[in-house]
């Protein structure tokens, strides 16, 4: 119970990473804030949390909406009286196509929840941590930090690529405050993102690559766990990395080593 008596915010909590690192969170004694759009999902992760003897209170809104961002963050603060934890989750790997082919319409909607998004995360949480420092986790990918070679993924990369400079640049602008901020770049994860992937003609945009072992080379190529995510998030919301603030963590089996 190491978190016992903090407050966490956890954005995309609905499934996938971060309901994994919500209910993890939770587990360690963290009241926690669960944020996404989709009320009937975010139910199942509240009775889940409350089952394990946690609370969480249900924040409905979409990441890319200044209004409902405030008025989220306001609740939660409002609620329990402090803010100690975030984690800006959310996300999606959007449209997937050759830069010819990509529309404007379909880079600026992966830029409004990726990257506008996490911002907007932060603009709103920060104040509310200033009076007692914290942790800040920003999920990020292997993709525009460290590989390039997946076809396609011009505005996810660029996305991803821009939350880890915003980590880095928020690390030290908020180290007066006591406040940390870290960036994790998941590779092959279990989870559902990629069933929610449109892919079109990436084919045209691929360079052939050639992997030794398959592609995550510490597991012969198995995929990574939520839980595993989880954990890692765990110990970066916690006093035990109370000197780590400004750092990538790529989580993937050495996958983005490959090329």
């Amino acid at each position: 119970m190491e978190l016992k008596g903090r407050v966490a915010l956890v954005t995309g909590a609905s499934s996938g990473i971060g309901r994994g690192a919500a209910e993890r969170l939770a587990l360690e004694g963290a009241t926690v804030g669960l944020l996404g759009r989709t009320p009937d999902e975010l139910d199942a992760v509240r009775d889940a949390i409350q089952g394990h003897g946690g609370t969480a209170t249900i924040l409905v809104a979409d990441v890319s909406d200044a209004d409902a961002m405030k008025k989220a963050v306001d609740q939660l603060v409002g609620e329990h009286g402090r803010l100690d934890i975030v984690v800006a989750n959310a996300g999606v790997n959007g449209v997937w196509a050759p830069v010819d082919e990509l529309t404007p319409e379909e880079w600026d909607k992966t830029f409004a929840i990726n990257l506008r998004g996490t911002y907007l995360t932060l603009h709103y949480a920060v104040p509310a941590m200033k009076a007692n420092g914290g942790s800040i986790v920003i999920v990020s990918s292997i993709n525009g930090t460290r590989t390039f070679s997946n076809p396609g993924t011009s505005a996810y990369a660029s996305t991803k690529a821009g939350q880890l400079a915003l980590g880095q640049v928020t690390a030290l602008e908020l180290a007066k405050h006591r406040i940390r901020v870290n960036v994790v770049c998941p590779g092959a994860i279990a989870t559902s993102i990629d069933e929610n992937t449109e892919k079109r003609n990436t084919e045209e945009a691929a360079v052939p690559v050639e992997y030794p072992q398959g592609q995550v080379p510490l597991t012969g190529g198995e995929p990574g766990t939520i839980r595993e995510v989880a954990e890692l998030i765990l110990f970066l919301a916690s006093d035990r990395s109370r000197h780590i603030s400004g750092t990538p963590i790529w989580i993937d089996g050495a996958q983005s080593l490959l090329v």
